[in-house]
């Protein structure tokens, strides 16, 4: 066993001639001990609230999203479609158009985005699992319907089982218009309503999706579409898959993933979490503290034993390793301890569902989801805080009782 080590372990567990030295000393593991469960705990439920939105986000998110960079609508849409049909990872493709729309209920109204989604659009995402009153339909018996946000339907009044009072929706119409009445300068059709689906604000006060073919009526595009969704076979491929599209279509085309389709949301959800990081480091910071009064203490109490280390002929460097070890063991006993402690209560809140949400969240209790990375980071960290705390008392005041011998 290295000797310097040896001694250092002796120098943690043994009594102390000064009870201070030991109250602080266990201050010291205690503190790291505390902050980084808290670290191992804060960043593993941030973990699961970015999993969290998105699963949410893969409800109405493909995996890949082609649109036009200088168009609104996609041109050469045959040629598109051959390229695609190229790529044999590709599971299913689908068509959608989106614009702006009014849409009104006796005498409310709203704007709002319509989409306009063809059959493979279930399949594409999984949108029919959000809906949460009514059904996923958009045509029956000759008959369009909608699925509206649940925030577009509550500023409505809308009722899934009122099939009486028709839903209209307005666009203007494409071109020049020079008529006399202003009605006519807007292109009208009427929905019923199908199903109320519940997302988050950004989607239930947004989106109205109907069928394809009723949007291309209400917005006179006859066969046209605002974009292309696809979902690939191999999740682990989007990469690969997105650069060949990207390489085949070129420049006027763009190609997304659903991070990048969304990009501020899971940008400001990273950055939240490095911040939350940040803070806590330096929290674990102050706590590293009482490690530079606990080896200054011991230094001060073993001066004794420096001089009898460098009497039987051990070098200041020996005697430096010996306290320097001394300040990483009681860090990461904290570390270690921590850790445990934090993997103990993400462990249990993921079993046991301490925290829990009521019936009108979107999920029932606070999700949680520990990453080894994270793990690796946080004990990098520690240790790193502790081996810098622990070198000024080391280098200082070892020096200072050799030079007094």
């Amino acid at each position: 066993m290295n000797l310097s080590l040896f001694i250092a372990k002796r120098y943690l567990i043994s009594k102390k001639s000064n009870h201070a030295i030991n109250v602080i000393s266990w201050i010291s593991i205690i503190a790291i001990s505390l902050t980084t469960a808290a670290l191992v705990i804060v960043l593993s439920a941030m973990n699961g609230l970015t999993g969290i939105v998105a699963d949410l986000y893969n409800a109405i998110e493909p995996d890949l999203k082609i649109t036009s960079v200088n168009s609104k609508y996609i041109l050469n849409r045959a040629d598109i479609d051959h390229k695609i049909k190229l790529i044999p990872e590709i599971n299913t493709v689908s068509y959608s158009l989106e614009e702006n729309a009014l849409i009104k209920l006796d005498d409310k109204q709203a704007v709002v985005n319509i989409k306009g989604v063809d059959a493979n659009f279930k399949n594409l995402t999984r949108f029919d699992t959000v809906v949460k009153e009514g059904e996923y339909r958009f045509e029956y018996n000759n008959q369009f319907y909608g699925v509206f946000g649940k925030g577009i339907a509550n500023k409505l009044g809308i009722n899934v089982n009122d099939f009486i009072s028709p839903i209209s929706i307005f666009a203007p119409k494409r071109g020049k218009f020079e008529g006399i009445n202003p009605d006519d300068a807007f292109t009208k059709i009427n929905v019923s309503p199908a199903g109320i689906f519940s997302l988050n604000d950004d989607f239930d006060y947004k989106y109205v999706l109907i069928d394809l073919k009723a949007a291309q009526s209400l917005f006179d595009c006859s066969d046209e579409v605002s974009m292309i969704e696809i979902n690939v076979k191999d999740k682990s491929n989007i990469d690969k898959i997105q650069q060949q599209l990207k390489n085949s279509l070129g420049e006027n085309y763009s190609v997304k993933n659903k991070y990048e389709a969304n990009d501020v949301l899971f940008k400001t959800l990273e950055i939240e979490k490095l911040w939350v990081f940040l803070i806590l480091s330096f929290i674990l910071i102050i706590a590293t503290f009482n490690i530079i009064g606990s080896l200054t203490m011991l230094i001060i109490e073993k001066k004794k034993d420096i001089k009898t280390f460098y009497n039987m002929g051990a070098d200041q460097q020996f005697i430096k390793s010996i306290f320097m070890k001394e300040g990483l063991l009681i860090t990461f006993v904290g570390a270690i301890s921590g850790l445990i402690i934090g993997l103990g209560v993400c462990m249990i809140q993921q079993q046991f569902h301490l925290i829990s949400f009521d019936d009108q969240s979107v999920i029932s209790y606070y999700p949680i989801q520990v990453e080894f990375k994270d793990i690796i980071s946080i004990l990098g960290v520690v240790m790193l805080i502790g081996f810098l705390s622990a070198i000024y008392p080391v280098k200082v005041f070892t020096k200072n009782n050799l030079l007094q011998q």
